[in-house]
């Protein structure tokens, strides 16, 4: 009687239905990639502290860390060899011994509104849920007699809480409807009309920094032009000094080995919101400072406050 091959990688995941699908199609590329069965990788998932506290928004309780420090805690004490991350959840400060060893295929970067068509078609003073800056300040512009309440939780959970009433409407990725095989639910948004967030549609790896076998492993899946721009929009919010409070849309273009990006500032309360676009060579770190550089010096106070790389003073 056969065995089952011993595992040869521990893959660290969160524990949710989206992360856990996330962390398969990882497996499944790195196997077909070399040649593997899928039992060499062990997917090792833990419950993370922002899947456990579900009735207070992440700026509340801690930011996007909350996703991250268990997995973190893991892959320092050598318990996972990689970890699997969706990428718009990844602080953009990462620690030192942490390095990215692989960027998949990107995603539809869309946001997918359910419950109306669009954003016109909301009812007139809607109620929408969301717990994303984002989201919320996109909404509030262009709708501002719409009303804004936190809606947590995964995908089924918020489309639970769309049905039991809570909200007229609600917004979730397309990439990750798309990744539970729930295509077709609800309405994409255009992302040119509509920007979506820093990093959506991406799954970041992060291996430790000095372990090179595993680094090796991984660098067989990395896609290289999805690697260039979330990279370059991680760089823009580290430039733009933006947290889990501070509402920032991009929409990042590839034209050949040049890469566009698009991006805006918004106030929380959507009252305010400032737009700039830079392109430059992929691998030019000057492009995303340049551009944060654009859009902090157009900014109104109430944007700037929110954003840590602006200048103390204004003339």
């Amino acid at each position: 009687m056969n065995q089952a091959p011993r595992p040869q990688f521990r893959l660290g995941t969160r524990r949710s239905p989206l992360a856990i699908a996330q962390a398969e199609e990882t497996r499944a590329r790195l196997a077909a990639a070399h040649g593997i069965e899928t039992a060499h990788i062990e997917i090792v998932p833990v419950i993370a502290s922002g899947d456990r506290i579900q009735d207070r928004a992440l700026t509340e309780i801690g930011g996007k860390a909350l996703w991250t420090k268990e997995l973190d805690a893991w892959l320092q004490s050598g318990e996972i060899d990689f970890a699997v991350h969706s990428a718009k959840d990844v602080e953009t400060l990462r620690p030192e011994q942490f390095a990215v060893g692989a960027v998949l295929p990107r995603e539809d970067v869309r946001d997918v509104l359910i419950g109306a068509s669009s954003i016109h078609a909301l009812p007139q003073g809607a109620t929408v849920g969301t717990s994303a800056p984002r989201r919320a300040a996109q909404l509030l512009h262009a709708r501002p007699d719409c009303k804004v309440i936190t809606f947590r939780g995964n995908v089924a959970t918020r489309l639970a809480k769309l049905a039991a009433g809570e909200a007229d409407a609600t917004f979730l990725a397309a990439a990750g409807l798309n990744r539970l095989g729930q295509t077709g639910t609800g309405h994409p948004l255009s992302a040119e009309e509509w920007l979506p967030a820093p990093g959506q549609g991406a799954i970041l790896v992060e291996c430790r920094a000095d372990d090179e076998r595993t680094g090796a492993f991984l660098a067989k899946i990395d896609d290289a032009p999805s690697r260039a721009g979330l990279l370059a929009e991680r760089a823009l919010l580290a430039a733009l000094g933006g947290n889990c409070h501070s509402p920032i849309a991009v929409l990042t273009r590839h034209e050949g080995d040049w890469l566009s990006l698009r991006a805006a500032l918004l106030s929380p309360d959507g009252a305010e919101r400032v737009e700039a676009e830079a392109r430059f060579k992929a691998d030019d770190p000057s492009g995303p400072s340049s551009l944060a550089a654009q859009l902090l010096e157009r900014a109104v106070p109430a944007i700037t406050v929110h954003f840590a790389g602006a200048p103390a003073t204004r003339p």
